[in-house]
């Protein structure tokens, strides 16, 4: 009892320390069951009476292992060098017959190699956690205190440790489906992976930064035109995420705050309307929208019909050898047509949670603001722009960067109608109208350029989180400003 009066002091202080000192802190004071569970996990839970715990624990780490054993630590072994082995057929004296070499596969070292260091960590973490657990068994029985059995730990997960329980799945979600691509995607952005190394007829090695500087423009004339058309494209991508943005949102604000007026006749229906436009799937709106402003469209149609392509050409706005008005085909006005298109198909949705926050200003402000005189001008400027940006603040960030990474609007009204007259956009398979994302797409699926692919998503991911970093930090001053 007195050893555990000295411990516990000490552990308490421990408690409100960080996790890598909490567990050196465990290490150095617990038992030898608690040192050696660090080792093999299932040994501390044997030693404090907790068999069905050790059992499950020993299985986990051992499923770990055996991973590591039977194809983690050989892949690992090859990762510096991604393979050496190429296939090839080689004749075999005892079949008689040209057979493939047992060659190696560039891209499953590289997979294996990175769930390997994956595992290896979660291994780790794993081990400290165990100890700390140990640790706390040991100062249980050290104090004379029962431990709780496999069912109350088990019944604890599901009272005041539900949250572990509901949170198990989304971080193994996030571990798999997104850690793991991501770093595959980093890893890729360093090596030659394209059409000329694909795997298995081919090996693909480690360049070092030799993509980001044929990004940036490293100095050969490959390097020259990607570094040309990301600088256009990067700069398309911030005006299209800034105007779509902006535009959508005020534009359904002004739709919510006309619909609500008191003065606008049947606003069940006119809201109904806008709302049809978000049941039909956007890739058809988008496709139809593709066609109406295409060259030989029913809106060019129109337009020579009435008279307004001949105008165009006596105003010298028009190109003599054009018998239509390019709306998708010339970079600039496609550029123009795309964000227009976009408030269509984007005002209806914003228009519906504007609705939702101007419904919660409160009356009585609005009242008092129209008895001192305001108007309506000065109500929208000082009311209730200040709470929609306040209420609707994290999600113009987040709109922001999903316009980013907005394929299909410029994908589906673009594809097989856009083309290039610019050689160095083309060289590096990009077009005006692209995003860095549909530029990304076009390199993987069209060139099988995936080394500057993973480029370019790394500089996508970067420039999506340094705006949302410094984004949500304005957000949070500003509302500890206002608290």
């Amino acid at each position: 009892m007195a050893q555990a009066m000295r411990i516990t002091p000490t552990l308490q202080q421990s408690n409100e320390s960080p996790f890598l000192r909490r567990f050196g802190f465990a290490l150095a004071h617990g038992d030898v069951f608690t040192k050696l569970s660090f080792f093999i996990w299932g040994l501390g839970y044997i030693g404090h009476g907790q068999l069905i715990k050790a059992l499950l624990v020993t299985f986990v780490q051992g499923l770990g292992l055996y991973y590591l054993a039977t194809a983690g630590i050989a892949n690992l072994m090859k990762f510096g060098t991604l393979g050496t082995v190429k296939m090839e057929m080689v004749f075999n004296p005892v079949t008689l017959r040209n057979e493939v070499n047992q060659y190696d596969n560039s891209f499953a070292i590289l997979l294996l190699s990175v769930i390997a260091l994956v595992i290896i960590a979660a291994l780790l973490a794993g081990s400290a956690g165990v100890v700390l657990s140990n640790f706390q068994l040991q100062q249980i029985r050290a104090a004379g205190k029962k431990t709780n059995t496999f069912a109350q730990d088990l019944q604890s997960y599901v009272n005041e440790k539900f949250y572990i329980t509901l949170l198990t799945l989304p971080v193994l979600g996030v571990v798999v489906f997104t850690i793991v691509p991501l770093f595959i995607l980093i890893a890729v952005a360093f090596t030659n992976y394209d059409h000329q190394h694909m795997p298995p007829n081919e090996l693909f090695q480690w360049v070092g930064l030799a993509n980001f500087f044929a990004l940036f423009g490293g100095g050969q004339s490959l390097s020259l035109t990607f570094g040309y058309a990301f600088g256009k494209i990067l700069v398309w991508t911030l005006v299209w995420a800034f105007f779509a943005t902006i535009t959508t949102f005020f534009g359904g604000v002004l739709l919510a705050m006309l619909i609500n007026d008191k003065r606008t006749r049947f606003p069940r229906l006119w809201r109904t309307l806008f709302m049809v436009t978000i049941a039909v799937p956007q890739f058809v709106t988008l496709l139809l929208v593709r066609n109406f402003f295409s060259d030989n469209g029913i809106f060019n149609t129109m337009m020579a019909n009435i008279g307004v392509t001949d105008l165009l050409h006596n105003l010298g706005l028009l190109s003599p050898n054009l018998d239509h008005i390019p709306f998708l085909t010339q970079a600039g006005l496609a550029k123009v047509m795309i964000i227009l298109i976009n408030i269509w198909v984007g005002v209806p949705y914003q228009m519906l949670i504007a609705t939702g926050v101007l419904m919660n200003i409160p009356s009585d402000m609005l009242e008092a603001s129209r008895i001192d005189g305001a108007t309506g001008w000065q109500q929208f400027v000082h009311i209730k722009l200040p709470y929609l940006l306040s209420v609707q603040g994290p999600a113009l960030v987040t709109d922001f960067v999903r316009n980013i990474n907005n394929f299909n609007v410029i994908y589906l009204l673009t594809q097989d109608v856009f083309v290039t007259t610019d050689q160095a956009m083309a060289s590096s398979s990009a077009k005006e109208v692209d995003l860095l994302v549909t530029w990304l797409f076009r390199l993987t699926q069209e060139q099988y350029n995936y080394k500057m692919a993973a480029v370019i998503g790394i500089i996508v991911f970067l420039v999506c989180s340094l705006f949302t970093i410094v984004c949500f930090r304005f957000i949070n001053r500003k509302e500890a400003t206002f608290s």
